[in-house]
């Protein structure tokens, strides 16, 4: 069955039975595959699937995960897999063969896209302070560029050369919404605020040395900014800035 008008049609008519009825009707809603409870309605319910996060998974419930929501017809983002995790995947190879399955290392993602959604018109700005930041950035570009947004990238523009930045203030302007991500003291997201009259969603990184407090810091520096219309994610959360970015720019 594929939607639960045919269900209800065919438990109507006679050709199901009510058990197969509400098994089928349950299948609408969630899949039970044993470690893992699948949401399959979130899609419907909030305009976004069910996005897995790798980090304290095994490869074979990855895996599993990722072919049954392919199998219902949906896009799926993983994210936090390790290099070595992904290699113990393609060693399973039931999830690799995908077509359009992507690994991104350097964001430690996964991506596999069948829809075929319109790009949104408007940009998100990712910018970053410092090389050492540009995982966490690339998390937040991909995980926007997934839900279909396109990305404008901004690098190394970090407060301490402020002249770096200021060349690509009127780039940055053209975005509907832009994540900034720092680490150390995480003053850049104050300093684009005040310059740009779009939301900022800033990312603190665990980048510093040891009185950051692997990103403590930079986080109490981005939450007591004195510039408005700064709102802040968790330490290293690409991800939740690039899911965010994306819900304003959707508006």
């Amino acid at each position: 069955m594929k939607n639960l008008d045919d269900i209800l049609a065919a438990y109507k008519d006679g050709t199901l039975e009510l058990s197969d009825a509400r098994t089928q009707i349950e299948a609408q809603f969630f899949l039970d595959i044993g470690h893992s409870t699948i949401d399959l309605d979130r899609l419907r319910r909030t305009g976004v699937g069910e996005v897995i996060y790798g980090e304290f998974k095994t490869a074979e419930q990855i895996s599993e995960k990722v072919g049954a929501l392919a199998e219902h017809g949906q896009d799926v983002l993983v994210t936090r897999v390790s290099t070595e995790k992904y290699a113990d995947m393609c060693d399973l190879g039931s999830v690799t063969t995908l077509p359009n399955l992507t690994y991104h290392q350097d964001a430690g993602l996964i991506t596999f896209k069948q829809s075929n959604n319109k790009v949104r018109s408007t940009p998100i700005a990712v910018v970053t302070a410092g090389t050492s930041d540009s995982g966490v950035a690339e998390e937040a570009a991909l995980t926007a560029k997934f839900f279909d947004n396109p990305v404008l990238r901004i690098s190394d523009v970090g407060v301490a050369g402020i002249h770096r930045l200021l060349a690509r203030v009127e780039e940055i302007r053209t975005a509907k919404v832009v994540i900034v991500v720092a680490g150390m003291e995480g003053a850049l997201p104050s300093v684009v605020s005040g310059l740009i009259d779009k939301p900022v969603i800033a990312v603190p990184t665990s980048v510093g040395y040891g009185a950051s407090f692997q990103g403590v810091a930079a986080l109490l520096g981005m939450l007591n900014s004195c510039a408005a219309g700064v709102s802040v994610v968790n330490i290293d959360n690409g991800f939740g800035a690039g899911f965010l970015a994306s819900k304003i720019n959707a508006l």
